[in-house]
């Protein structure tokens, strides 16, 4: 039995994860999900598994090395996914000490908590062991409107301190196996979407205020553009990377759903108008008239695109899920899942959306 050490499977992309490998493996492995439990970790989204024989819950902060050290003593971990970050470029722009905080010094604990746990006497590495680096295109920076993709050899170019600290804690993992042969991959992904997303980020920040009928908040003239991955299809791609991956290599999880963010408020609003009843009071509050349009975010890059091309030859894989398909088992996902969201938009999120959208 594999045993996989998730650091921030509370989170969107963590707990999809999660719930993709029981649903593919079943008792076959098992999972140790280390969460601080952050605004954005909620041990809601792994209600129905947190009772399995095989899942483990540690509530600890990745950049406490004592905690961190004693999972890997008291248990033998096969494989690391690492998602444990900030991830909001809004947030980033006003607390970018966080963001260097957690995405740097938290993955240069990861990454010497399993270097001490894996390493042999003679500095090689006990076989089958493997760290994977989770990461994000916008270590890239910013692609001209209709022209080019992002490739594994693209030279990093970050422009937000959320970029940046990613791009620093992608090259300590480069670093790792350059100078130690640590057995590690990377994984560059586009823009994710689906079920547990928090709704600090575009498309559920769109369902949930349409559907409450109130302003729908889109930066600059809305035609920036991103390539939007489904969820479930990101995880499959992790899952791939961790067994067919070639060690030391990075592979870019694009989505080829490449969108401007007005469109996909376009496209969630008739969405939105398809799905509801007539019988439905909610429909009548979901028109584009909702559409408002705030003050660019700072530094906001253009364009997003990735060209997976490494990855589905390599490895096989490919997305899955067209964007039309995927909007709508989410907005589904959110329809069945309202107490959820009124959950997570309580409180502290109620004043930070304030601070970041009143218009």
């Amino acid at each position: 039995m594999k045993t996989y050490l998730v650091t921030g499977g509370a989170g969107f992309i963590g707990s999809n994860f999660i719930h993709y490998m029981f649903d593919k493996y079943g008792n076959d492995i098992r999972i140790i999900n280390v969460d601080v439990l952050t605004y954005a970790g909620n041990l809601e989204n792994l209600k129905d598994i947190e009772k399995r024989d095989n899942y483990t819950f540690v509530k600890a902060d990745i950049c406490d090395k004592e905690a961190i050290s004693r999972i890997f003593a008291e248990n033998d971990i096969d494989y690391v996914v690492h998602f444990a970050a900030e991830s909001h470029v809004d947030r980033s722009i006003k607390t970018p000490e966080v963001f260097v905080q957690t995405n740097v010094l938290g993955t240069a604990v990861m990454l010497n908590s399993a270097k001490a746990a894996w390493e042999k006497e003679d500095g090689t590495f006990k076989e089958g062991k493997k760290f994977l680096h989770v990461s994000t295109d916008e270590v890239y920076g910013s692609l001209p409107e209709g022209d080019g993709y992002f490739y594994e050899t693209t030279p990093y170019a970050p422009h937000s301190p959320y970029s940046a600290s990613k791009a620093s804690s992608d090259m300590l993992v480069k670093a790792y196996m350059d100078t130690y042969k640590f057995p590690a991959n990377i994984t560059n992904c586009s823009n994710n979407y689906g079920p547990y997303q928090f709704p600090e980020k575009l498309i559920p920040l769109i369902i949930n205020n349409a559907l409450q009928g109130k302003k729908l908040p889109v930066y600059g003239d809305g035609k920036n553009v991103r390539d939007w991955l489904y969820v479930a299809d990101h995880a499959k791609a992790i899952d791939m990377v961790i067994t067919r991956g070639r060690l030391f290599e990075t592979y870019n999880v694009g989505g080829h759903n490449e969108k401007q963010n007005i469109e996909i408020v376009n496209i969630i609003i008739e969405t939105l108008q398809e799905m509801l009843d007539d019988s439905d009071p909610r429909k009548a509050l979901v028109t584009k008239d909702l559409i408002t349009y705030v003050e660019d975010r700072k530094g906001h890059d253009r364009r997003y695109a990735i060209a997976p091309d490494k990855i589905r030859s390599e490895i096989g894989w490919e997305p899955e899920t067209m964007f039309k398909d995927g909007i709508k088992l989410t907005i589904k996902w959110y329809f069945e899942h309202e107490d959820w969201m009124k959950n997570v938009t309580s409180g502290d999120y109620q004043k930070y959306y304030n601070e970041m959208y009143t218009v």
